[in-house]
C-alpha cells in the first residue's frame, strides 16, 4: 500500500518532467539561431534530432506517469494538453530546419534571423511560465508573461507579412517564391505553437487560482 507521500511524490514528476520538455524546446529554438549564423558547408541538423528526441522521450515519460500514478499534482486533462502542446514545437523548428537546409544555397540571402530570434524569446517566455506551475501558480506573474508571448507572436505574425509582401513583389522565380513562402510558414508555426502552450499554462493557472 503506497503511503500519500509516496502518491504525491511521485505526482511532483509532472514538474520536473514539463519543464524538461519546455527546455528542450528553448533548445530547438537556440540551435536554430546558429544553424542560420552558420556557412551552408558546416551546418547540421544534430542538435535538433537530439532535441527533438529528447521531446519524444519526455512526451512518453509523461504519458506513462499519467497511467502509473494515482494521483497528479495537476488535473490528468491539463497534463496531457501541456504535453501535447511542447510536443509539438521541436518538431516543428527541426521541419523547418531540414527543409532550410536543403534549400538555403537556392533561395539565397533570405534573413530568417529575426523571426528565429523572435522564436526563442517565444521559447524562453514559455519555459518560465511552465516553472511557474511548481512555484504556486501565481496568476499575476503568469498573466504577465502570457501577454508578453501573445505580443512576440503578433509582432512575427507582422514581420512575416512583410517578408510575404516583398515575395509577392519582387520574387520572379517561381521555385524560390514557394521554398521561401513554405519556410515562412513553417518558421510562423513554430512561434504560433509557443503561444499555444502558453495558452495551456495560463488556462491551468487560472483554473488553479
Amino acid at each position: 500500500m503506497f503511503s500519500l507521500q509516496t502518491i504525491f511524490g511521485k505526482g511532483d514528476k509532472f514538474y520536473g518532467l514539463l519543464e524538461a520538455s519546455a527546455e528542450s524546446a528553448h533548445a530547438s529554438a537556440k540551435a536554430l539561431i546558429e544553424l542560420l549564423s552558420t556557412p551552408t558547408t558546416q551546418q547540421s541538423l544534430e542538435k535538433f534530432k537530439h532535441a527533438r528526441r529528447r521531446e519524444k522521450n519526455l512526451f512518453g515519460q509523461i504519458s506513462e506517469e499519467l497511467v502509473n500514478t494515482f494521483v497528479t499534482v495537476l488535473d490528468r486533462e491539463d497534463i496531457e494538453a501541456l504535453n501535447g502542446a511542447l510536443y509539438k514545437i521541436p518538431k516543428v523548428v527541426e521541419k523547418f530546419a531540414e527543409r532550410y537546409t536543403l534549400a538555403s544555397e537556392r533561395i539565397g540571402d533570405v534573413d530568417f534571423n529575426s523571426r528565429a530570434v523572435m522564436l526563442e524569446q517565444a521559447c524562453q517566455v514559455l519555459e518560465q511560465m511552465v516553472g511557474q506551475l511548481r512555484k504556486g501558480m501565481d496568476l499575476d506573474e503568469v498573466k504577465r508573461l502570457n501577454d508578453q508571448l501573445q505580443t512576440i507572436e503578433a509582432e512575427a505574425d507582422e514581420q512575416i507579412l512583410e517578408l510575404y509582401r516583398d515575395v509577392y513583389a519582387n520574387e520572379t522565380d517561381p521555385i524560390r517564391y514557394l521554398v521561401k513562402t513554405n519556410l515562412f510558414e513553417i518558421l510562423e508555426k513554430a512561434i504560433d505553437r509557443c503561444r499555444d502552450a502558453g495558452n495551456v499554462v495560463y488556462h491551468i493557472v487560472l483554473k488553479n487560482s
